[in-house]
């Protein structure tokens, strides 16, 4: 039995559709890659997976092939990671049309942002061409011996992404937060917004000019805790610990606010973690 292509998914993918319609015309062999577009959104929407996968598995337990008028031909492997460079050429027009259409269903207001980066490595030679992203960096694969591209996303608490970028593998993270922090502002504007991200991504100076902005930007990020029942966080506030405790907060001296958050579990783990070393 195919899938059932109904609501939202669809009405998504003909959005989709209209977007790129002007922007990627049929090509001189014949390949339409507008309908190529709409294939791939209808697979992120329903049953997410690999290209390989859609190519040789999914499209054909669906009925797409007579709802669009195209044949297995719209699928081929070559042809799905085409459609995907093409793509890459629009980011900044697929973003605006997502941005448009998140506001309308869903009342998105984007003050509160999640960044962090991930990596993904490649078991191949090391690449010969200086511009090629695939380098040598800090896996967090823990496969340091093949080479890798960072990459890092921001999404909304609901999980909503609203940008991402592609850095060389030997990318360090406290080096991208400001050029991602003027990409959210060149595309949603300047706003009192909340970042959260790990304690390795923002710079000491980074997060002076977050203080310094205007308008306001202000950010959760996590720092080393106290390691006795009642110590002092870096900053110098006074951070009590109790039994049971889920957050305090202090002010410290220099207008920040510490929040302790307590884990036994997470506590546990870095015991054993030491225990272990």
């Amino acid at each position: 039995m195919g899938c059932v292509l109904a609501g939202r998914p669809t009405l998504a993918a003909a959005a989709i559709g209209r977007v790129f319609r002007c922007r990627l015309p049929p090509s001189r062999e014949g390949t339409d890659w507008e309908k190529v577009v709409r294939i791939l959104t209808f697979y992120r929407l329903l049953n997410p997976g690999s290209e390989w996968r859609l190519h040789r598995h999914w499209f054909a337990t669906t009925a797409l092939g007579d709802l669009l008028d195209v044949d297995a031909r719209a699928v081929q492997d070559d042809t799905l990671y085409r459609a995907l460079d093409l793509l890459l050429e629009h980011k900044e027009a697929l973003f605006g049309h997502l941005r448009e259409r998140w506001r309308d269903l869903f009342g998105t207001t984007y003050q509160v942002l999640l960044y962090d980066l991930t990596s993904t490595y490649f078991e191949c030679a090391v690449p010969e061409d200086e511009d090629d992203p695939r380098r040598f960096g800090y896996s967090r694969d823990k496969r340091g011996d093949c080479v890798q591209v960072v990459v890092a996303l921001v999404v909304t608490p609901e999980g909503l992404p609203l940008a991402y970028e592609m850095f060389p593998g030997n990318t360090a993270d406290k080096t991208t937060l400001r050029g991602m922090i003027e990409t959210i502002q060149r595309r949603f504007g300047k706003a009192e917004r909340i970042w959260i991200m790990d304690r390795g991504i923002p710079t000491e100076e980074v997060l002076d000019e977050l203080r310094a902005a205007d308008p306001k930007v202000c950010y959760l990020v996590g720092t080393p805790g106290p390691s006795h029942q009642t110590g002092v966080n870096p900053g110098g506030a006074a951070v009590e610990r109790s039994p049971g405790a889920v957050a305090r907060e202090a002010a410290a001296a220099d207008g920040e606010v510490y929040v302790l958050a307590h884990s036994g579990a997470r506590e546990g783990k870095e015991r054993a973690c030491v225990n272990a070393g």
